[in-house]
């Protein structure tokens, strides 16, 4: 790391020069990366390719929050871990693996399940949060606690050959909705099944956690055009994506004027 905020090392000049080179990014862009800290929620499919896209960006401080280990059914999609990691935890693994790739990436490890006691606090550490969570549960928790903390989520989901992409950042108000006005309540758990259930095609993860890490990284140098305001389904058997349009809705609970979630109580917080 360059000993001097904002200047690039000949390293990092060297490391990034891809980045360097592109109008929108720039030497300036680059510095801001690399003061830039991102939370991921989840290491698993959706978070195993972000996080190393991420480091690869030279995003300076990742933090990443799951408190799982490393399975063998994982390495089907997860390919930030390794057979040798299996058993670890995946937030140990996880650093490994930044730091195989980028050793002047700062990764914090949060071996912990996201929760209404301390989501708060964890993303309110970081400046964007990219929630690659398995459960409707915690995406809702994540999505409340983003709006709460003021924070943009960047959000995706995966199941069989189908992915979906969004970022919410409800907090700078209208137009931009939240990911209640979208999905106002969580479905009943026992009709949505999961990827253990219904099985899920590796490579998507892939795609769905890259896009993740360029939609971050477009946030955080406000360049392009966001996807706040639009949802993106993406059919791999077919190769389509379609985008949604999701307007801000009057009547959220959570970003709407009369809203009624000011806090995460609904979650179990105490």
């Amino acid at each position: 790391m360059s000993e001097r905020p904002g200047v690039l090392s000949e390293a990092q000049i060297q490391r990034y020069a891809r980045h360097i080179l592109l109008d929108e990014i720039g030497g300036t862009g680059q510095a801001r990366l690399l003061r830039a800290r991102v939370l991921a929620i989840g290491a698993g499919g959706l978070g195993s390719p972000a996080i190393l896209y991420l480091a690869a960006a030279g995003i300076g401080t990742i933090g990443v929050v799951d408190d799982d280990r490393v399975s063998l059914s994982n390495l089907q999609r997860q390919v930030l871990h390794t057979t040798a990691h299996l058993g670890r935890l995946k937030t140990d693994s996880a650093a490994v693996g930044v730091a195989a790739l980028n050793p002047e990436i700062r990764v914090i490890e949060h071996a912990q399940r996201l929760d209404a006691h301390n989501a708060l606090d964890l993303i309110g550490g970081y400046d964007l949060v990219l929630d690659g969570s398995d459960n409707f549960a915690t995406r809702f928790l994540a999505a409340d606690a983003c709006h709460l903390a003021g924070r943009t989520l960047v959000s995706a989901a995966i199941l069989r050959f189908d992915g979906q992409l969004a970022t919410f950042k409800s907090h700078l108000g209208p137009p931009h909705p939240c990911y209640r006005c979208l999905y106002r309540e969580p479905p009943p758990p026992e009709t949505v099944p999961s990827c253990a259930e219904a099985g899920v095609l590796g490579a998507l993860a892939g795609t769905l956690g890259a896009w993740q890490a360029t939609e971050a990284v477009k946030e955080l140098l406000d360049i392009g055009d966001s996807l706040s305001g639009r949802l993106m389904l993406y059919d791999a058997l077919s190769a389509t994506v379609r985008k949604l349009a999701v307007p801000r809705d009057p009547d959220c609970p959570l970003c709407g004027p009369q809203a009624t979630i000011r806090d995460l109580s609904c979650h179990g917080r105490a």
